[in-house]
This record gives C-alpha cells, sequence and structure tokens, in this order.
C-alpha cells in the first residue's frame, strides 16, 4: 500500500485540491457512508499500522484508566509514557506506542481518545482535513479505500484535474 500510494501522490494533491472546492456538506454526506462501509471490512485490531505512527494526543483525565490497567499511579504513568510540554500538553512519548504488541493494542479497553477516533472519517468537515487524512494514506488501509472509493463515487480523474 505504501508504495502504490507513493505512486499517486501527484493524484492525491490534485484530489486534495479538488475535494476543498466542494460543498463541505456534502462531502460528507458521501464519506460518512463509505467510511462506514470501509471500516466494517477492515479489521483494525489485525492492522497496527496506525499505532506505529500516529502521534498520540491525550489528556489527563484519559490516563487513569491505563494507569489502573497497569497498576501504576497516574503519576508514574505520565513518568513512564507521557511527554508533557510547558504548556502541559500531553502526547505518548515514544512512536510506535508503547503499547503496541504484535500489532495489536495491549490496553485495546483502555485505550486513548485519539486511538478510538483514529482516523477520523466520520467527523464532520471532512474536506477541511484532507491534509492531515493524506498523510496517513499509505498507512491506513480504512483511509486508503475510503479515499479511493471517494475517488470513484465523484468520478474524480487526474488528467483532467492537472490544470487545476
Amino acid at each position: 500500500m505504501a508504495v502504490l500510494a507513493a505512486q499517486k501522490q501527484s493524484e492525491n494533491e490534485a484530489f486534495r485540491r479538488f475535494i476543498k472546492q466542494q460543498n463541505s456538506a456534502e462531502m460528507d454526506a458521501l464519506v460518512f457512508p463509505i467510511q462506514a462501509e470501509v471500516s466494517a471490512e477492515v479489521d483494525c485490531t489485525s492492522c497496527g499500522a496506525c499505532c506505529q505512527h500516529l502521534m498520540i494526543n491525550l489528556t489527563e483525565a484519559e490516563i487513569e484508566g491505563p494507569a489502573k490497567h497497569l497498576n501504576l499511579s497516574p503519576a508514574e504513568f505520565i513518568d513512564t509514557h507521557v511527554e508533557v510540554s510547558s504548556q502541559g500538553q500531553m502526547i505518548m512519548n515514544t512512536i510506535p506506542c508503547h503499547f503496541l504488541c504484535e500489532k495489536k493494542c495491549s490496553i485495546y479497553s483502555h485505550r486513548f481518545e485519539d486511538c478510538r477516533a483514529f482516523p477520523h472519517l466520520d467527523k464532520p468537515n471532512f474536506k477541511d482535513r484532507m491534509f492531515g487524512t493524506l498523510q496517513y494514506y499509505g498507512i491506513c488501509p480504512i483511509i486508503f479505500h475510503v479515499v479511493e472509493r471517494l475517488k470513484f463515487a465523484l468520478s474524480f480523474s487526474h488528467s483532467t484535474t492537472e490544470s487545476l
């Protein structure tokens, strides 16, 4: 998938420009059912690609569940697994994630909201997140297939948009 993604980089950039010109509500109406269909076909728990590449943001409120699951205090969890900025923003301190074990999340039932929500294709304003979405096009099978099906649904052709 990564090789194909690299080959489609120019096409995807043209598609991103094309999507930016579309009506946001209409794009969401197209993307949401495609995302639901593709998500049902892909078993994320057998992939783990996002866990290998994402920077995970988390909140203090999210720490208690995983900390308790690992028999750690919240402070121990932060000391061991979290980087805290001077502004208080928290991210996991390693990529890939500490909790990725054999392509599976070892704290799956306690995973963070950023993990639960990825790839964010079911959130409103899809067209405004195309840059970020395409960053994971070659990594996430859901994103890859949603984008390709969306191109088909919109009758998008890179050759007709090269002048954009």
